[in-house]
C-alpha cells in the first residue's frame, strides 16, 4: 500500500519523463536563449576589437596623487595575446579618473582586457586598457563550483547547474532586454519568476505531483509578493533611484524607464529563491508525513506543513535580512563615521529600501507555508 501511495504521489507521465525528458527540454531551451539576440548588440566602437594583452612595462610619470585617489594616464607597453592582432606589441593607455570603484593600476606581468581601435585598413591606432583580465580566474571558480555540486549532489548537482544556467540566461536574454525596451518591469519580473520557478523545481523534483504542489505554492506566493512590493514602494515613497546604475541608465537615453516599478520588481525577484526553497521544504515534509501514515486526515496534513513552514521561516527571514542589509553596509558605515543623527538615518532612502525589501520578503515567507500546505493537500491526500 505504501509503495502504491508513493508512486501515486511522485509520478505523472512516468519516471523517465521527469528524469530525462525535462532536462533535455531545458537544455534545448538554454541553447535557444543563447542564440536569441537581445537587441542591444550594437557596438559603441564600430571598428574596434577586444583582446587579452600582457603588460610588459608601465609608466606612471603622468599620474597625479590626490590623497587616496590617482588621476591621469598610466602608459603601458603591452603584447596582444588573443584575437586577430595576436603577437602585436604596442603602447596602451589606462585612464584614471579618481574613482576608486572603477580605476585600476597595472603592474608588469599583469594581464589586461584591452580595446583595440583600428583604421580603415584594420591597423591598430589606439589601445585602451579596460580592466584586468579575469576570464581565466572566473572560469576556474565556475569549474570548481560545478565540480563540487556534482561530487556532493550527484545527478541533482547537474540539475542545479542547469537551473542556475537557465536563470542567468533568462535574466540576461529576456528580463533585462524587455525592461530596457519599455515593457512593464513588474509584469516581466512576475512572468520570469513564474517560469524560473517551474524550471527550477521541476528539475530538482522531477515531473511529479510533489513538484507541481511546490510550484503552485511558490507561484501563488510570488503573486502576493508582487502586489506587496508595489504597495510598499508607493507607501514608502521610493522612486527607485537608489538602485546602482540608475543614473547611468538615464544618461544613456533610457529616461522613459519607471525606476519605481524596477525597484518593485527587484524586491520581488530577490525573495523568489527563498520562497521556492521553503515551498519545497513544506511539500516534502507533508509527503513524508502522508507516506508514513496514509490515514492522516487532510486537516492534520495541512497543519503539519504549516508547522514545518514556521520552523523554516525564522532562518529564512534572517537570511533575507542579512542579504538585504549587507548591501547597504557601506552607506551605514558612512553614516556612523560622520556621526549622522539617528533620525536622519531612519528616514533615509537606504533604510526605507531595506525595510521594503525585508518586510515584503518576510511576509512572502510567512504566506508560502499555508499556501503550499493547502495546495499540496489536494494533490497527495486521498480518502480511503
Amino acid at each position: 500500500m505504501l509503495n502504491k501511495d508513493r508512486k501515486a504521489i511522485q509520478v505523472i507521465g512516468g519516471r523517465s519523463a521527469g528524469r530525462y525528458i525535462l532536462p533535455l527540454v531545458y537544455i534545448i531551451l538554454g541553447i535557444v536563449l543563447i542564440l536569441i539576440p537581445t537587441g542591444f548588440q550594437k557596438a559603441i566602437y564600430y571598428n574596434a576589437e577586444g583582446a587579452v594583452a600582457r603588460v610588459d612595462d608601465t609608466d606612471n610619470s603622468t599620474l597625479y596623487n590626490n590623497g587616496y585617489f590617482r588621476v591621469g594616464e598610466q602608459r603601458l607597453k603591452v603584447t596582444i595575446l588573443s584575437g586577430s592582432h595576436k603577437g602585436y606589441e604596442s603602447e596602451a593607455v589606462n585612464m584614471l579618473s579618481g574613482t576608486l570603484s572603477s580605476d585600476k593600476l597595472f603592474s608588469p606581468g599583469d594581464k589586461a582586457w584591452v580595446l583595440i581601435e583600428r583604421d580603415n585598413d584594420n591597423n591598430p591606432i589606439f589601445i585602451n586598457a579596460v580592466d584586468y583580465w579575469r576570464g581565466g580566474r572566473e572560469i576556474a571558480v565556475a569549474v570548481i563550483f560545478m565540480m563540487a555540486l556534482i561530487v556532493f549532489a550527484s545527478i541533482h548537482g547537474g540539475a542545479i547547474i542547469l537551473s542556475f544556467t537557465l536563470t542567468l540566461l533568462f535574466l540576461w536574454k529576456v528580463l533585462i532586454p524587455l525592461t530596457l525596451k519599455g515593457f512593464n518591469p513588474v509584469l516581466i519580473a512576475v512572468a520570469s519568476l513564474f517560469l524560473l520557478t517551474i524550471t527550477t523545481i521541476s528539475l530538482i523534483l522531477g515531473c511529479s505531483r510533489k513538484a507541481l504542489s511546490a510550484i503552485l505554492g511558490a507561484i501563488a506566493t510570488d503573486a502576493l509578493v508582487a502586489i506587496l512590493s508595489l504597495l510598499a514602494t508607493s507607501f514608502l515613497l521610493l522612486d527607485g533611484f537608489n538602485l546602482e546604475g540608475s543614473e547611468s541608465l538615464l544618461y544613456s537615453g533610457f529616461g522613459n524607464l519607471d525606476f519605481s516599478l524596477i525597484f518593485s520588481s527587484v524586491v520581488m525577484l530577490s525573495s523568489g529563491g527563498a520562497v521556492m526553497d521553503l515551498s519545497v521544504d513544506v511539500v516534502s515534509a507533508m509527503e513524508e508525513v502522508y507516506l508514513g501514515n496514509p490515514n492522516t486526515g487532510r486537516k492534520e496534513l495541512i497543519l503539519s506543513g504549516i508547522r514545518v513552514g514556521r520552523a523554516g521561516i525564522g532562518t529564512q527571514t534572517s537570511t533575507l535580512l542579512l542579504a538585504y542589509l549587507s548591501s547597504y553596509l557601506v552607506p551605514f558605515m558612512v553614516y556612523m563615521a560622520q556621526s549622522t543623527p539617528l533620525m536622519n538615518i531612519v528616514v533615509s532612502k537606504e533604510i526605507a529600501s531595506a525595510i521594503a525589501e525585508t518586510a515584503v520578503g518576510c511576509v512572502g515567507l510567512v504566506a508560502v507555508a499555508p499556501l503550499s500546505a493547502l495546495i499540496t493537500s489536494f494533490f497527495i491526500y486521498r480518502k480511503k
